[in-house]
């Protein structure tokens, strides 16, 4: 696929965020669009804004694609009206962090709901009308350096974040036959709204040293547009694996080439970010509410 011009594209978590940033670039790129996301009002906007620019958004519903059913009559009405896909996009998330001893059971349920089985209900839905089409396409999954690496801290997240990195690592052969590529994005820092709003369970984000941590992220952290042109740029270029920053790719060739140096790093950063967690004042685990990537 060497071009977007005219291909019919559905984006999860379009409404804000890298979903709506990639949304924009599709648009941008001549690309008919099939949009959903959780927040109804925030979709909505977003949608107006891209006709506004001259973008076209041929359906949309705000849905939560950990609902099964929700993401079956979605696929039902677009299929009805437009019929299969060429380009799918999953792009909605959630992030939560915490330690093991800190995370509730509805933390690595709900991480798993969204961030796993959300883009398995979009696959399920959406890739079989793809396959018997018989026009090829391209399947997008969005990742993270938490599918990549053991990150402190990120242990329900990287459950399904290394969960979707092993389905699309099978999924790269299985429909590689049916002319459909498939990329896996590799997300590192990125400046969406999450950075300034995100909680850590346990943790008081108020306080100094949590700031001054926060800062630091944003301070490296690349744009949405950014990591959109990136999305956009691996499907056309048929890329599987897709990097957004720099840092996350020298990472990965250090875990690969020089695996010790990598196993240092992260025993590093483990002991870097218990000692913010000590200097920042504790919350109770009920006081963090999920946010939406």
């Amino acid at each position: 696929m060497d071009t977007l011009r005219d291909k019919k594209c559905l984006i999860t978590g379009a409404a804000s965020g890298i979903g709506r940033a990639t949304a924009q670039a599709a648009a941008l790129a001549g690309a008919e669009l099939f949009l959903t996301d959780v927040n109804a009002d925030l979709l909505d906007a977003a949608v107006v804004e891209i006709r506004a620019a001259g973008g076209k958004v041929s359906f949309q519903r705000a849905l939560d694609i950990s609902d099964f059913e929700a993401v079956k009559d979605f696929a039902k009405a677009i299929h009805e009206r437009a019929g299969s896909m060429d380009v799918v996009m999953n792009i909605a998330g959630i992030s939560i962090w915490g330690t093991v001893e800190t995370l509730q059971h509805h933390h690595w349920k709900r991480c798993v709901d969204v961030n796993l089985m959300g883009p398995i209900h979009v696959i399920e839905c959406f890739i079989p009308a793809m396959i018997r089409a018989g026009k090829g396409g391209h399947l997008v999954n969005v990742s993270s350096a938490a599918g990549l690496f053991g990150l402190p801290w990120h242990a329900a997240y990287s459950a399904s974040k290394f969960g979707l990195r092993g389905i699309s690592e099978v999924l790269r052969f299985d429909l590689e036959r049916y002319g459909i590529g498939v990329s896996l994005v590799c997300l590192g820092a990125v400046d969406t709204g999450l950075t300034k709003t995100v909680q850590i369970i346990g943790i008081d984000l108020a306080s100094p040293e949590a700031q001054r941590y926060r800062a630091q992220f944003r301070k490296r952290a690349v744009s949405a547009e950014t990591a959109a042109a990136a999305i956009v740029r691996g499907v056309l270029q048929d890329e599987y694996l897709v990097f957004t920053s720099r840092d996350i790719r020298i990472g990965h060739w250090f875990q690969r080439v020089l695996g010790s140096v990598y196993e240092r790093s992260m025993r590093r950063l483990s002991d870097r970010i218990e000692r913010a967690a000590r200097a920042a004042p504790a919350l109770e685990a009920s006081a963090f509410s999920p946010e939406r990537a």
